[in-house]
């Protein structure tokens, strides 16, 4: 963590990193899955499993088989969801073109 670790308001990339990974793992054991279990289900490999468990370091592609399968997938899509009520739809009608 940084040098605030987990007291610090404004948390560093690799913070939501470790903190991700954690939530991960704790799902993973949720579901009662072994790493090589998640691995067989994710086609993410061991390796890439423990190093995710250990540093927070994966792909967004690993990441996104090892959440579908721990049934979070659709979380992911949450995050970047826009805080307006307007869609992209609304942004480009000729209602708002002058």
């Amino acid at each position: 963590m940084g040098i605030l670790g987990k007291y610090s308001l404004n948390k560093t990339p690799v913070d939501v990193l470790h903190n991700l990974a954690s939530k991960v793992k704790v799902l993973r054991k949720e579901y009662a899955l072994t790493q090589p279990e998640l691995a067989k289900r994710s086609g993410v490999s061991i390796g890439s499993i423990r190093r995710f468990e250990q540093t927070g370091q994966i792909s967004l592609v690993s990441l996104l088989r090892l959440l579908n399968v721990l049934g979070r997938l659709n979380d992911m899509e949450e995050i970047l969801k826009s805080n307006k009520k307007e869609n992209i739809e609304n942004l480009f009608s000729d209602k708002t073109r002058k």
